[in-house]
């Protein structure tokens, strides 16, 4: 995205309602006529506005977003080549393969029958990028604390296949260092155990000149596949997670959701349900925060021994 130039309002929200559209329709053709009327703009003026909010000329963005989501297809189900492609819209098997081939490096068929970690197009949201941006206190969200929901889960003993930083202590600082990425290749490795986390790494597993911010994806101790070029991975013992789960909100006002739990559980005391913090055996760890499930944080916990 375009980060020295602030655009306005209605530039932001036509810019989203392209991007909405794309992913609404994203199996079937979309012209540039359907995201101009989307847009309220002439074909002209949506697609220089898109290409300036995204980084991306709107059918570079399409493409690239076809892709990922054909190679989730191919990862996960049991698909011929051919059929996805014409799911995603592409006139021909080879057309496919050659595209496919020049965005991940691998040919879609050789990729289904061994899936390899590959670098998914997972784009923004435009309006929460400017938000964060601005600094924007466009605060939607009641003042009034509301009610988060908390349990005790199990990790069983795993490993985590993780990207350091140097400095990070929060995901902006950690996307400056490392980029904003990471994501799309975490999300593509097959056989993990949850969705990929931002994680918040105790002395104990964090080198020296590491960062204390860093994102991966749990998976079984048994996993054996390919190791993305630059991530490293390691074991984690078995532990217990206390979650806490806050309300559902607008996805735009994702930094007041987060802001309030973190603000409900600052003090929090897990001795109400017999645990003490137990920092030292993983990461704390954040979910990718999404509207309609509300905001998502772990945190080990042990249970008190009896004195």
């Amino acid at each position: 995205m375009d980060i020295n130039t602030t655009p306005n309002q209605d530039q932001i929200n036509a810019v989203m309602q392209m991007q909405e559209y794309i992913t609404e329709h994203i199996q079937e053709p979309i012209t540039q006529f359907q995201l101009a009327k989307v847009a309220g703009y002439s074909e002209y003026y949506a697609a220089s506005i898109f290409k300036r909010l995204t980084g991306k000329p709107p059918f570079e963005y399409i493409r690239q977003l076809r892709l990922s989501h054909a190679a989730m297809v191919l990862r996960d189900e049991q698909k011929r080549v051919i059929d996805v492609a014409f799911d995603y819209v592409f006139d021909s098997h080879e057309g496919f393969t050659r595209a496919f081939a020049k965005e991940f490096g691998v040919t879609p068929k050789k990729y289904a029958k061994s899936p390899k970690p590959i670098k998914l197009f997972i784009p923004s949201n435009v309006r929460d990028f400017y938000l964060l941006k601005q600094g924007k206190e466009d605060k939607n969200m009641s003042d009034v604390p509301s009610a988060i929901f908390v349990q005790i889960v199990d990790r069983p003993a795993r490993k985590v296949i993780l990207k350091r930083g140097k400095t990070a202590t929060h995901y902006f600082e950690y996307c400056e260092e490392v980029g904003c990425d990471i994501w799309g290749i975490l999300c593509s490795i097959k056989g993990a155990l949850y969705e990929p986390v931002g994680m918040w790494m105790p002395d104990q597993l964090r080198p020296e000149g590491t960062s204390i911010y860093t994102q991966g994806v749990e998976v079984p101790l048994d996993w054996a596949g390919e190791i993305p070029e630059g991530f490293e991975i390691m074991e984690l013992s078995p532990c217990k997670m206390l979650m806490f789960q806050g309300p559902p909100y607008d996805d735009e006002n994702f930094m007041d959701a987060i802001d309030q739990l973190w603000e409900q559980t600052a003090n929090y005391n897990p001795e109400i349900y017999g645990y003490e913090w137990d920092d030292a055996i993983a990461p704390k760890i954040q979910l990718s925060p999404m509207g309609y499930r509300g905001y998502i944080e772990g945190r080990p916990v042990r249970p008190i021994r009896n004195k």
